[in-house]
């Protein structure tokens, strides 16, 4: 299944997973035998954590499939929390590669359809390292909630190594969720992911 996450971006799949102990290769964007037994093994954890833990809608399996394992436990358990007290809230956003941040990017720029939804482009969001989601909440009768107020009463589901968006002041993101890192500079986690080297607390 994680083979196919990421399109055609091998590399950016193999730096996820040299980051994460799975993959130890060379991180030259060709897909082989070492590629698919590390992909194999990324897999394995998902379905571990998936069946440890719980398992949820398709559109949030979906995304936090995309996610590092750590990632995946964390998500899980906010998810388990929030639906417990009667939240209906799904992932909705999870891993991008640095191509789909900058389309995300231009939406809303240059003449471009849609609000503008971010101020990062490709490499510059948490979103682009395996360590981030955003979620929804929809209503009974299955729509979507825009209410910053619903949002912002869920944090509480958010526990251990999370850093939640909403608490941010330059750029409130209420719907985010993301594990801490070592450093916060991102440039400093974007150096780590693209060397395959471990960048999580």
């Amino acid at each position: 299944m994680s083979d196919r996450l990421f399109g055609e971006d091998v590399l950016f799949f193999q730096r996820l997973l040299k980051s994460e102990g799975f993959y130890r290769g060379a991180l030259d964007g060709l897909w082989g035998p070492i590629s698919e037994a590390a992909s194999a093994a990324f897999d394995n954890e998902y379905d571990k954590l998936k069946h440890g833990l719980g398992t949820f809608d398709r559109r949030t399996e979906q995304k936090i499939a995309s996610l590092s394992v750590r990632a995946q436990r964390e998500a899980r358990q906010f998810m388990a929390r929030a639906l417990s007290r009667g939240v209906n809230v799904k992932i909705i956003s999870g891993t991008r590669t640095y191509h789909e941040q900058n389309q995300l990017f231009r939406q809303g720029r240059y003449g471009n359809p849609g609000p503008i939804v971010t101020r990062a482009r490709g490499g510059q969001s948490n979103h682009n390292f395996g360590i981030a989601w955003d979620i929804g909440i929809f209503r009974e009768d299955g729509s979507y909630s825009t209410s910053e107020s619903d949002y912002d009463a869920v944090a509480e589901y958010a526990a251990g190594p999370l850093v939640w968006g909403g608490s941010w002041r330059s750029f409130k993101d209420s719907p985010h969720y993301q594990l801490a890192t070592a450093y916060t500079r991102i440039a400093w986690v974007r150096a780590r992911f693209e060397q395959g080297e471990a960048y999580v607390v």
